[in-house]
């Protein structure tokens, strides 16, 4: 059982763009750093010190200091090849927010166990704008390759978590999914909104989300998910499980994804996944 815990590439927030303005000139020395922190991105999880440079609108020089100074804290870890990473430290710190600290919590021992029971690698995202994001992840010895880590994001519409997360969202956060720009990371991801409306449609129906090869063609995969509710009997996150391609059936999966969805949304007080209370005759 491997946790993953090294963001994963999705799509690009461009969030290094928005301190860039602020990076130079009179920038705090927090803004500064802030800057070299969000040059780091889902598509931009792997960085060379002039890429980050370049991304934070900084000097070649303060980008060196800084680099380097984040790197012996932790926050940032230097591979083989020379690139920079988000370290683990600021992943740890990450998994403390509030949304997902408690929902972690409670769900871990439930995942654990629908791991061992599927042998399949496991996941479990929230919503966070128009990505979800992972704040469990376990790959499973053998298995597909998994596309998702811990803090990694994905756009909600390219895989099964965000399926269902989209499809419980508030109307206006799907409508601004929908009129947006719907990216294809291969020929099998959704990208028409007429397409994707009926899909979501489909999963508020049945409550299962299935897609197969949505995030990539050269490990064919099939990932289905189901939504986990909260003490308010909102979706508050969806769990999803992946395994190879034509290696079994989506509905084959369903039950025990549910069984233990229902597990977790009771533990977070969902009125829904509550027993019914029998009463004697």
């Amino acid at each position: 059982m491997t946790r993953q815990l090294r963001p994963a590439p999705g799509s690009d927030r461009s969030g290094a763009t928005r301190l860039a303005g602020h990076a130079g000139g009179s920038a705090t020395a927090a803004s500064r750093v802030l800057a070299v922190l969000d040059a780091f991105g889902p598509a931009h999880a792997s960085l060379t010190l002039s890429e980050i440079s370049r991304r934070s609108g900084l000097s070649l020089t303060t980008t060196h200091r800084l680099v380097g100074e984040l790197r012996a804290w932790g926050a940032l870890e230097r591979g083989a090849d020379g690139r920079y990473g988000i370290g683990l430290r600021l992943l740890e710190l990450g998994a403390l927010a509030p949304q997902g600290l408690q929902l972690r919590e409670v769900a871990v021992p439930y995942v654990d166990d629908l791991h061992q029971a599927t042998r399949a690698n496991v996941v479990l995202g929230v919503r966070d704008g128009s990505d979800v994001v992972y704040v469990e992840a376990l790959r499973a010895r053998g298995a597909v390759r998994l596309m998702s880590r811990i803090g990694g994001r994905w756009p909600l519409h390219a895989t099964g978590t965000g399926q269902v997360l989209l499809a419980f969202a508030d109307p206006q956060v799907q409508e601004e999914v929908l009129s947006g720009p719907l990216k294809a990371f291969t020929p099998y991801t959704i990208t028409d909104p007429a397409a994707l409306r009926r899909t979501l449609a489909e999963v508020r129906r049945t409550g299962v989300a299935a897609a197969e090869n949505h995030l990539t063609a050269d490990a064919p995969a099939l990932a289905v998910a189901v939504p986990v509710r909260g003490a308010g009997d909102e979706v508050v996150a969806s769990l999803g499980v992946t395994v190879a391609a034509g290696a079994t059936q989506a509905q084959a999966l369903v039950p025990v994804l549910n069984a233990t969805a229902r597990g977790i949304s009771r533990a977070l007080g969902a009125p829904s996944a509550q027993p019914a209370v029998r009463r004697r005759p």
